[in-house]
């Protein structure tokens, strides 16, 4: 917690003091010396002590006034250097930027040239060594991160705080590699988790440089604030992990019941064709068999895009646009319909994990409307941020339907249904507007993650 002078404690030595001292002397003047106080040197002597008694007192004041406005403007700093470091976990998204950017706040904030922090992953192994100070070319020249060895990594398997006025007097210390910065004083802290130490945050200087208590106590701090980070970053991790696993399960189901209904559609066709050459209308059997090989064609389609969409999916550090770029054109190959995407509007970070999922599964679909019914030679997939909301627009040059009209044959009711579904999950819209001959248009609009 941060401490602060009490004006109370202030105010009462302001009183008490000035009024001890007068009794004091009063006393001096009254018992111990009276006939010299009474005279012209007395009265010279006592003003004196008057004054140099003032002079010190006021200058003890002052001192005491500037140490906590010293110490108050330490405490401003630091919580904007830690505000700073808030934001920048609340607004990116890569995890490492965000930590680059603790290390850097801790580091300029406590005035030393080098900082640090390595975390693992659960198992133990490795994640990220970040640095700041350190020569641009610190990680050909230094070699691998330190891990499980020296003082840093004493830290780490200790969970106990490294406050040395020299490094290399540390009994763990193993010296530093060819090219590393020569570093004397360093103050290094674990990262703690709800499970154990998954990291440590280090600060070190050259010379000069005294770490004490309370550097501790802020670095101890953004710390805790890089935990914060990082337990955020990969609970978004299983958050999206989870969606893509339920997306892939949703789909493979779909898949399931489409094959069946169109084996069974097979079946159903097969039957009446033996049916009918059996009882020679060969005319009759050669539309049945017809109907079946379409009816195949139409399964093979489906199957072929389903298998697409089970492996597109949004990758820890891919973003959705760069998702929909690596898509499309697989999508335009197998259909025959031209897609284009224009997302210059959208940044990294637009949508929550939990949306890019969805709207792209709801992307996919309004696709697979297209080449199903809509007969178009091409398709423009627009993505656009604006006023809190991301709005994404599917349009066609197809043949178009007529919404109101729900019994027409080649109306997508089912995929319509369960792209509104989603859609309002999501706190979002669907519009959809088509008329005969001009073409579809979906346009999806959802809110925007809160990005500063």
């Amino acid at each position: 917690m941060f401490k602060v002078v009490a004006p109370r404690w202030l105010n009462w030595i302001m009183v008490v003091v000035p009024l001890m001292a007068l009794m004091a002397l009063d006393l001096v003047r009254r018992v111990l010396f009276p006939e010299f106080f009474d005279s012209w040197a007395g009265f010279l002597t006592l003003f004196l002590i008057l004054l140099v008694g003032i002079a010190i007192f006021a200058r003890f004041i002052v001192a005491e006034i500037e140490s906590s406005h010293q110490m108050l403007r330490q405490q401003n700093d630091e919580l904007l250097a830690l505000h700073h470091a808030s934001l920048a976990i609340e607004s990116e998204l890569d995890l490492q930027r965000v930590l680059q950017r603790i290390v850097e706040e801790a580091r300029q904030l406590l005035g030393v040239k080098y900082g640090g922090l390595t975390f693992f992953r659960e198992n133990g192994e490795l994640e990220a060594f970040i640095t700041s100070g350190m020569p641009e070319d610190s990680d050909r020249v230094l070699g691998p991160p330190p891990h499980d060895h020296g003082v840093i990594g004493s830290v780490t398997a200790s969970g106990a705080t490294a406050r040395l006025r020299d490094v290399s007097e540390h009994p763990e210390s193993k010296g530093f590699p060819e090219g590393h910065p020569i570093m004397g004083p360093l103050l290094a802290v674990p990262i703690h988790s709800k499970t154990g130490v998954f990291g440590n945050l280090y600060l070190a200087d050259d010379v000069g440089k005294h770490f004490d208590a309370r550097d501790e106590e802020t670095l101890i701090r953004f710390a805790a604030l890089s935990a914060v980070a990082i337990e955020n970053a990969r609970l978004h991790q299983q958050v999206r992990a989870l969606a893509i696993t339920e997306e892939r399960e949703r789909i493979a189901r779909e898949m399931h019941d489409s094959l069946a209904q169109v084996l069974g559609y097979v079946n159903t066709k097969v039957q009446a064709a033996k049916v009918l050459v059996n009882s020679g209308q060969t005319e009759k059997a050669l539309e049945q068999l017809d109907q079946m090989a379409n009816a195949s064609r139409s399964a093979y389609a489906d199957v072929r895009e389903g298998i697409l969409s089970l492996r597109t999916s949004l990758e820890p550090h891919q973003t959705l646009v760069e998702t929909l770029s690596e898509y499309l054109p697989v999508w335009e190959e197998q259909s025959g319909v031209r897609a284009t995407l224009d997302a210059d509007g959208v940044h990294d970070g637009s949508l929550s994990d939990l949306a890019e999922v969805q709207l792209l599964r709801i992307i996919q679909e309004a696709l697979t409307n297209v080449r199903k019914h809509a007969q178009a030679s091409r398709v423009s997939v627009t993505m656009t941020r604006a006023d809190g909301v991301v709005v994404t627009v599917i349009a066609d040059n197809g043949r178009g339907f007529d919404p109101k009209d729900r019994g027409s044959r080649g109306v997508p009711q089912f995929g319509m249904s369960t792209m509104r579904e989603r859609v309002e999950s999501l706190g979002g819209s669907l519009e959809i507007t088509s008329v005969a001959g001009e073409g579809t248009t979906v346009r999806v609009s959802l809110p925007a993650e809160r990005t500063l």
